[in-house]
């Protein structure tokens, strides 16, 4: 077991709660930091479109407006980067377009060219947030695969049911960085429980892995039948011996949208070693 587990450490980066790659755009900075940068940015660029206008004619100088647009955007989210949007079109209206010093408009072709350039804000704002959430998606993604495959291979190293159990333990709190639990039980008693992060289970969290094992199903925190639970439970049905319940202490407001795909592999690799070790301590016997 000290084996599996120490391979498990070196195998398994846990999924940090800072790691950049983890956490989507609007929640990478506070959000009054990313209007301030926004503010500080669009300011930039209103000294550098002056100084630009001042020493020559550049009929496109408004586009100095788009960058910290983009910069918010990926920085930021999406809300710095509309505030961004919002204060460049209203910058080079005030100290760009004619009377200047005043947000009136006297040429009519101004007025198109200050909605342009705020659409193009509000486009390439969109966009940049939306590539930054992919990117996030993606390099989550790689970095689940990759602990989903160190999972396999170190179950089938597992000397035992309670190496497999607390191996499972800490993939799942590797893979989401919450709280977990690996419950073994028969029937409705609970075996034994083997947790990771710190979080004790209590009356209502056993009493939603229980109904989650007799449905068969999920049972989501704070949905009946797990109403005073802090778990999302997911039942772990073997062919012989114990069955299991995995358990993941998600902060409501930080649920995952889809945990179900990586925690349902688990499961199924879980299902099969117990099956195994039962199978080999039956032959043992």
């Amino acid at each position: 077991m000290t084996q599996v587990e120490s391979g498990l450490s070196q195998a398994i980066t846990p999924l940090r709660a800072d790691d950049p790659f983890l956490v989507e755009a609007p929640s990478q900075a506070p959000a009054l930091t990313g209007y301030f940068a926004s503010l500080l940015m669009t300011a930039a660029a209103t000294v550098v479109a002056i100084g630009i206008d001042s020493g020559m004619n550049i009929p496109n100088v408004s586009l100095v407006f788009v960058i910290p647009v983009i910069i918010a955007g990926v920085t930021f989210g999406l809300g710095a980067s509309v505030c961004s949007a919002i204060l460049g079109a209203l910058a080079y209206n005030f100290f760009l377009t004619e009377p200047r010093y005043t947000l009136a408009v006297s040429d009519p072709a101004n007025v198109w060219a200050i909605a342009l350039l705020f659409l193009v804000g509000l486009i390439v704002s969109s966009v940049a947030f939306t590539s930054r959430r992919r990117a996030i998606q993606a390099a989550l993604l790689t970095k689940q695969a990759a602990v989903l495959q160190d999972y396999s291979r170190d179950i089938g190293a597992a000397s035992d049911t309670k190496a497999v159990v607390s191996t499972t333990s800490k993939t799942l709190a590797a893979l989401f960085n919450v709280p977990a639990v690996v419950i073994l039980m028969t029937g409705s008693d609970v075996v034994s429980v083997n947790s990771t992060g710190g979080m004790e289970l209590q009356a209502g969290d056993l009493d939603a892995a229980r109904s989650s094992l007799a449905m068969g199903s999920v049972a989501r925190a704070g949905v009946y039948p797990a109403l005073a639970s802090r778990f999302d439970f997911w039942p772990v049905t073997t062919a012989v011996g114990q069955s299991a319940v995995i358990g993941l202490a998600f902060a409501p407001d930080q649920r995952p949208s889809s945990p179900d795909t990586s925690v349902d592999i688990i499961a199924r690799i879980l299902a099969l070693a117990l099956d195994f070790q039962h199978v080999k301590t039956a032959r043992g016997a």
